[in-house]
C-alpha cells in the first residue's frame, strides 16, 4: 500500500510563494499519476494539479495555471507543488494523492486511490 506524507504548508501573505512536498512510500509505478487537491471548510475537495509518472505530462486547474508548477522526482518518489503569487482564495487544506490507473481521468478525484493527511495553507490579504 502506498503512503503519502505532505509537508510545507503554512501562513503567508498574498503575493508570496510556498512549496509543498509529498513523499511517497513504496513503489510508484510508471502508470501512476501523483497530484494535489485542496479543500476549504464546507466545500468539495477540488483538483489542483497532477503529473504523469510515465511521461511527465502535467494538468492544472484553471485558477492556478501560470502560478503553480507541479514537479516530480522519480528517483526520490516525491512530488512538489511550487505555488507563486498566492491569493487569499488559495487558502485551503492541500492533499497529496496517487492514482494507479486513473479510470475517470487524471483530474478526477474518483481516480485517486491513496491520500495524504493534508497540510494547511493560509494566505492573508
Amino acid at each position: 500500500q502506498v503512503q503519502l506524507v505532505e509537508s510545507g504548508g503554512g501562513l503567508v501573505q498574498a503575493g508570496a510563494s510556498l512549496t509543498l512536498s509529498c513523499a511517497a512510500s513504496g513503489t510508484v509505478y510508471s502508470q501512476y499519476h501523483l497530484g494535489w487537491f485542496r479543500q476549504e471548510p464546507g466545500k468539495e475537495r477540488e483538483f489542483v494539479a497532477t503529473v504523469s509518472w510515465r511521461n511527465n505530462k502535467k494538468y492544472y486547474t484553471n485558477s492556478v495555471e501560470g502560478r503553480f508548477t507541479i514537479f516530480r522526482d522519480a528517483a526520490k518518489n516525491t512530488v512538489e507543488l511550487q505555488m507563486n503569487s498566492l491569493k487569499p482564495d488559495d487558502t485551503a487544506v492541500y492533499f497529496c494523492a496517487a492514482a494507479t490507473t486513473a479510470p475517470w481521468g487524471p483530474t478526477n478525484r474518483r481516480s485517486y486511490d491513496y491520500w495524504g493527511q493534508g497540510t494547511q495553507v493560509t494566505v492573508s490579504s
